[in-house]
């Protein structure tokens, strides 16, 4: 992946009223209408500390691709990082057992955070052909927030939403995790991983609005799914 974290700045504002208009900006990038599937980039933090989570997400992920079936269908890039600089991605696949067995094959390994890769591969990704949605799992960010959000910010310009969703009680993280999916016009959610049915809640949601955009959201919000009403009460 190319690691080059580009020039592009966000609105220089003591005030906030360059930044809430950015942010109003990056909201309403629509998500375009397409016969094609939509196609989701899952990235997971590979570290050491995520080998349960890891296991867990494994175990779970095929409900995105079961929410997305009535919808056309989704396309799945896995990415993950780990170790010394390591950072990969998949090819795109097209069912919940082709992304298992994929994952199948990944050990976690000790090393930092490589947060700045993921968000700088989608925003390569979305420049080659439409991206619905990134989503993000993991516990820690190692990184300077500052650069993070630099990348944030020109994904939210592209309309590709980021949905950081956060294991732990890290604050630190949390923190960057909130502004990473505000900057985008995402969503932050946090779970625990001794509750995997909210993982699994979250994730299927994310995926409905990779596959149908907002409207598929509002349905599943309209049902009274929980997962789907946190994450766009927070869209905006």
């Amino acid at each position: 992946m190319n690691d080059d974290l580009g020039k592009a700045t966000l609105p220089r504002s003591a005030g906030s009223e360059a930044v809430d208009a950015f942010i109003e900006t990056a909201r309403r990038v629509a998500v375009g209408a397409s016969d094609e599937r939509g196609r989701l980039i899952f990235a997971l933090d590979a570290t050491m500390s995520r080998q349960p989570t890891w296991n867990l997400a494994q175990s779970i992920q095929g409900r995105m691709f079961e929410t997305a079936a009535a919808l056309g269908g989704l396309s799945v890039q896995l990415v993950f990082f780990r170790g010394f600089g390591e950072c990969r991605a998949s090819h795109f696949v097209d069912g919940g057992q082709g992304l298992a067995a994929l994952m199948s094959k990944i050990s976690c390994r000790g090393g930092q955070t490589q947060i700045a890769k993921v968000l700088q591969h989608a925003l390569d990704e979305a420049a080659a052909h439409r991206v619905g949605a990134l989503v993000f799992v993991g516990d820690a960010m190692e990184e300077n927030a500052d650069r993070l959000c630099v990348l944030a910010g020109r994904l939210g310009l592209v309309g590709v939403k980021a949905f950081m969703f956060h294991e732990g009680g890290d604050a630190a993280a949390g923190a960057g995790f909130r502004e990473i999916a505000r900057l985008t016009g995402g969503a932050y959610a946090a779970f625990d991983a001794t509750a995997p049915r909210r993982l699994a809640e979250l994730l299927s949601a994310a995926a409905a609005y990779a596959a149908g955009g907002r409207p598929a959201l509002e349905r599943r919000a309209g049902a009274g799914e929980e997962a789907a009403r946190l994450l766009l009460a927070q869209m905006g």
